[in-house]
This record gives C-alpha cells, sequence and structure tokens, in this order.
C-alpha cells in the first residue's frame, strides 16, 4: 500500500503521497515520502540526514507547545486540547513535522507502512520517535516531534 491518504485521493482531494521505507534487521535504515500534487520529495538514510528535495531539513525549533501545532487523525483531535489540524494522510504529517510545518504528530492503531518512511525522516531532521518496534506491523501507537517539545506533548497525551 505505497499511497497514504488513500480517501483523499479517491475523492480528489490533492493531499495524499506516496511513502516507502527500507527496514534491516528491525531498524528503519531510509524513507522516502514524495507528494506528487506538490513536486516534494522528503527522504532520509541512517545517519545521512533528512531533506526535501535536496534541501535540509530541520524540525520545528519551538519551545512551548502553546505556540505549536499538532496533527492527529479523528480521535486525536477530538482528545486533545493541543492545536490540532486533521489532513487525513499521516505520512505527510510526518514529512510536515520533519520540515517543522507541524511540531508533533500521534496516532494510534495505525499501519506500520503508513509511518515507516516518516518516522526516519524525522529522526534525522532532528525530531524524536517513540519505538515502532514494541508494536503490530497494523496497530501501531506513533508519537512524533521535534525534540523540544516531545516529552510536552506526551504528558498531554497521557490518557491517549
Amino acid at each position: 500500500d505505497p499511497i497514504d491518504g488513500t480517501t483523499n485521493f479517491l475523492h480528489g482531494i490533492p493531499h495524499f503521497a506516496i511513502c516507502i521505507a527500507h527496514m534491516s534487521n528491525n531498524e528503519i535504515i531510509s524513507g522516502l515520502i514524495f507528494d506528487p500534487i506538490k513536486d516534494e520529495m522528503f527522504f532520509s538514510e541512517k545517519n545521512k540526514g533528512a531533506y526535501l528535495n535536496n534541501q535540509r531539513l530541520r524540525v520545528s525549533k519551538k519551545n512551548s507547545t502553546e505556540d505549536c501545532l499538532f496533527s492527529s487523525n479523528h480521535e486525536g483531535v477530538k482528545f486533545s486540547d493541543l492545536n490540532m489540524r486533521y489532513s487525513g494522510c499521516a505520512t505527510l504529517d510526518l514529512a510536515y513535522v520533519a520540515s517543522g510545518r507541524l511540531d508533533g504528530f500521534f496516532h494510534n492503531k495505525i499501519n506500520i507502512w503508513d509511518v515507516a518512511a516518516g518516522a526516519i525522516i524525522i529522526e534525522e531532521a532532528g525530531g524524536k520517535v517513540n519505538d515502532l518496534n514494541m508494536f503490530e506491523i497494523n496497530n501501531v501507537d506513533i508519537r512524533a516531534a521535534s525534540s523540544n517539545i516531545y516529552s510536552k506533548m506526551i504528558e498531554k497525551l497521557e490518557n491517549f
């Protein structure tokens, strides 16, 4: 399933992406997210940084959750009192965390193939992602954010 945001795609909403990750020895070692509408290619390789169309990516430097913008699925948006968005494309949300457009992302019970590429891209852009290996591949609870606000976001999501 290389397309994330399939419902958006099927309804003509131009917010979807193609995502591919390479995993070796239970470790994600590279990831690619391509937004064909905006012609944006997010990619990374372990210990080599994260890039958007050959420009280096860095996560947001914000320190206060009140100044941040977060994304999740509809359950996360209903649960949280954070400044939230729900785009329908987890892969692009993760790419946007890596690029600093969003500050954090969280989602329960998602497939690994929808988040693996974004996870490595965020980590290589200086962000933090919880350990995805502790979940079944089709039942992942992901938490990802800039390093500055990751723990603050986790505190706010204690019961999610």
